[in-house]
C-alpha cells in the first residue's frame, strides 16, 4: 500500500525490451537507500516490484499487461518518474491509501491556472463513475489529489505550487497519458451497496418485502 505523498522523482535511465516485457531502469537519489530485491515501489501510480539494484539505479520488470493498461508505455530515456516506497505498519497516513493497481490511463483533457492552483481534467469512463465523487480522493501518477469537480465524462483536480514542484506534474501537457486510480474506499462502498441490493431482491422474491 501506498499514501500518494510522493517522495522522489525518478529519472529513466534505461528502457530494455525482454521476453517477458520491459526492464525499467530509474536513477534515484532517495528511494535506493534501502531498497531490497522484491521491495514494492510505486512508479508513476503503478506498483513494481525491484529485481535488481545496482548503485542508485533500481530496476524493474514490467510485464505486457501492465504495459497495456498503464502509462508506462509512454515512457522514454530521461523522462521524470514520481516514486514512492510502501508504507510500514507505524506510516503516518500523509494522503489516501493507494494500492499502486492502476484502474485506467487517461489523457489530459485540458490543463488550466486558477486562483486555486493548476487544473487538470481528465476523462471519466462510465465503468468508473461511482468511483470518482466531487471532494473524494483519487491517484494520479501515483499523487494523492482531492476531486474539485465530476462530470458524467470528466473530472477535474486543482494542484497547489508545492505539489506542482515536488512531482511530474509541473511538465505535463494537454495529451498527456497519466494513470489513475480510484478510491479504494469508493471502490469497496459500490461493492457493499450492490451486495445489499442483491439481498433486497432476494427478499422480493420470497415475499419478505
Amino acid at each position: 500500500m501506498f499514501t500518494g505523498i510522493i517522495e522522489e522523482i525518478g529519472i529513466v535511465k534505461e528502457i530494455n525490451k525482454t521476453s517477458t516485457g520491459v526492464l525499467l531502469k530509474i536513477k534515484t537519489e532517495k528511494v535506493y537507500s534501502d531498497a531490497k530485491i522484491g521491495d514494492s515501489i510505486c512508479v508513476n501510480g503503478s506498483c513494481l516490484s525491484v529485481v535488481e539494484i545496482s548503485g542508485n539505479i533500481l530496476s524493474f520488470d514490467v510485464i505486457p499487461e501492465t504495459l497495456k493498461r498503464t502509462a508506462l508505455a509512454h515512457l522514454k530515456i530521461n523522462y521524470s518518474v514520481n516514486m514512492e516506497r510502501s508504507i510500514k505498519a507505524d506510516s503516518r497516513i500523509g494522503g489516501h491509501f493507494l494500492t499502486g493497481h492502476v484502474d485506467y490511463k487517461g489523457s489530459i483533457l485540458d490543463i488550466s491556472r486558477k486562483s486555486e492552483g493548476v487544473g487538470f481534467k481528465l476523462p471519466l469512463p462510465k465503468e468508473y463513475s461511482n468511483f470518482v465523487v466531487e471532494k473524494g480522493s483519487v491517484g494520479l501518477d501515483g499523487v494523492s489529489l482531492t476531486v474539485a469537480s465530476v462530470t458524467k465524462e470528466y473530472f477535474t483536480v486543482y494542484l497547489i505550487p508545492h505539489t506542482l514542484k515536488s512531482t511530474t506534474f509541473s511538465t505535463k501537457k494537454k495529451g498527456d497519458f497519466i494513470n489513475i486510480e480510484t478510491d479504494i474506499i469508493g471502490k469497496y462502498v459500490a461493492k457493499d451497496k450492490a451486495k445489499a441490493s442483491d439481498f433486497k431482491d432476494i427478499l422480493r422474491e420470497y415475499g419478505y418485502m
